[in-house]
Formats: C-alpha cells, sequence, structure tokens
C-alpha cells in the first residue's frame, strides 16, 4: 500500500534536514534530494512490523536539550 506524507526540508549546516509531518519521523542528507531519500527509506523502515525473532537492545542515552524557556523565544 502506498501513502503520502507532508514533508519539511530544511537546511542545516552542510546538511538536509526532511521530516514527515504526520509522524514522528525524519532524516537527514547532503543534499535535499538524499534528504528525501533517506526519509522514504526510514518511513519503511518505521512502518515494518518488528520480527518476533530479532529481540531489541533497549538503551538509555542522554542528550543535551536547551531549556523550555529557550524553546518557547524561537
Amino acid at each position: 500500500m502506498k501513502r503520502k506524507f507532508a514533508v519539511s526540508v530544511v537546511p542545516d549546516g552542510e546538511w538536509y534536514v526532511a521530516q514527515a509531518l504526520e509522524v514522528d519521523v525524519a532524516s537527514q542528507g547532503k543534499t535535499e534530494q538524499e534528504a528525501l531519500d533517506n526519509l522514504r527509506e526510514a518511513l519503511e523502515l518505521y512502518f515494518t512490523p518488528p520480527a518476533p525473532e530479532i529481540i531489541p537492545k533497549i538503551h538509555q542515552i542522554e542528550v543535551d536539550v536547551p531549556a523550555e524557556e529557550t524553546i518557547a523565544a524561537t
């Protein structure tokens, strides 16, 4: 089945970031087309059901994020 998604693409330094607006999936590429192609692949993986015979490794990561006041001001 084919499904269409609205996608935003923005430059970010030397990269382009593509994000599907209906779901929380994003990717990047050196060109706008590469970002779109990578997002297409990421969306296909996102909607592929997990295989029950593959047990995922669960990790926790720590990420610096800006304070909420900074986010609200932009």
